[in-house]
């Protein structure tokens, strides 16, 4: 096979994309194109490890599998626009490329707020740049405020009490923290154990600006009260990086929509992988879905570069089985599975909320995911329903699009 493939993105979606291509017999150009100046690397490791002076930035970068050696990196530039119809795209450049085949790979970005008052002093935590810059104001003695309470505002908010933080408080409009993917059960249980581990929590209120000169110092809440503070994190969930598709007639409102094959507008020659594609699970249900977790960006990429280069006849649908992982302070939650499919019926599988514990997500009675709270022997067992949940039947055994 011949002519060129364009990835545009450069993250581990990308780089995925680009070594199944050539597991799948591409034997053609492939082009990744990314806005960062940095290879592919890993992200998790930023808000925790990273964060935490424990690894260097240079330990992150991923190394590409041999076959992908030939692969063009067209790095630090993004692509801006896209004729799907023409086969082309343009890059902030100017250049414009021809493709035979496109794979949507631009993920997220952080959302920011649109609250009066200073600029500097407020952080996000996306890219090794931010984590940089971050890492240098996260000094024993701070006062810092995380606004959002989802997997990476705790993850901050557990590192900057490690680091010895005078102050870390988190803020949230909901009840509890991570509540949305958790559940209430889970969500009481790790607010205890960040309370007890240093970390207050403002939650059930929002913001409404911020306090300083040049540098911000306080945080105002809905109430109108002010929480001191020398460093703001930002994490208020993501963008879909997708502008540069509008114009070609596609469903853009929550990331890319694919059918049950990760392919785009009924396209044959475009598909989109990692956490900016919102397709159908057949595991599940015919609901098109994102899912930031970093499982996916490598299953959606051997599924889709198949689907590219040799059509879906004789693929199953895209069925992937989600996993995430996050630590915090000394305990790590893993899941396998979409509890957030069975939050209605949450049951304890094993462990109490005092110690390790492991819970379990069923919908219509049927286990839908598993999340362990604790060390590595709940960490384990959770694993182990890793097989039973791989095992069920697909509920849309062919998808719910065409």
């Amino acid at each position: 096979m011949s002519g060129r493939i364009v990835v545009a993105g450069a993250s581990l979606g990308g780089l995925r994309a680009a070594e199944q291509l050539r597991a799948a017999g591409w034997a053609g150009r492939v082009t990744v194109i990314g806005d960062e100046p940095h290879r592919p690397y890993n992200r998790p490791p930023l808000s925790k490890e990273v964060l935490a002076g424990k690894a260097p930035f240079a330990s992150l970068a991923f190394t590409p599998k041999a076959s992908a050696a030939d692969v063009e990196w067209r790095l630090g530039t993004r692509v801006t626009a896209a004729r799907l119809g023409e086969r082309t795209v343009e890059l902030h450049d100017g250049s414009v490329l021809s493709y035979d085949g496109l794979v949507v790979a631009t993920g997220m970005r952080p959302r920011r707020l649109r609250c009066p008052g200073p600029v500097d002093g407020r952080h996000t935590l996306r890219t090794i740049d931010d984590a940089q810059v971050l890492r240098d104001e996260l000094r024993p003695g701070v006062r810092v405020v995380v606004i959002g309470a989802g997997f990476i505002g705790c993850e901050v908010a557990a590192t900057a009490a490690g680091l010895g933080a005078a102050e870390v408080t988190v803020v949230d409009p909901l009840p509890l923290p991570m509540v949305g993917p958790l559940g209430e059960l889970l969500a009481r249980v790790l607010l205890a154990r960040h309370q007890e581990r240093g970390v207050s929590f403002a939650l059930g209120s929002g913001v409404t600006g911020f306090e300083g000169g040049d540098r911000v110092t306080g945080v105002v809440l809905g109430d109108g009260s002010v929480l001191p503070a020398d460093v703001v994190v930002e994490s208020v969930g993501s963008v879909a990086n997708t502008e540069w598709l509008d114009g070609n007639g596609l469903d853009l409102s929550d990331g890319v929509l694919t059918d049950q094959h990760l392919r785009v507008g009924g396209r044959s020659e475009v598909v989109a992988v990692g956490d900016v594609a919102r397709f159908p699970n057949a595991r599940y249900d015919g609901v098109p879905r994102r899912v930031e977790h970093w499982s996916v960006p490598g299953d959606s990429a051997k599924h889709a570069a198949k689907v590219l280069v040799g059509g879906e006849t004789g693929l199953a649908p895209f069925a992937p089985l989600p996993t995430f992982w996050s630590d915090q302070h000394d305990f790590r939650l893993q899941s396998f599975g979409a509890p957030v499919l069975g939050l209605g019926d949450v049951r304890v599988l094993d462990g109490d909320i005092s110690g390790d514990l492991l819970v379990g997500y069923h919908r219509d009675g049927r286990l839908v995911g598993v999340v362990a709270l604790g060390g590595p022997s709940v960490a384990r067992a959770a694993a182990r329903y890793r097989a039973e949940l791989l095992k069920q039947p697909a509920l849309t055994p062919q998808g719910a699009l065409s």
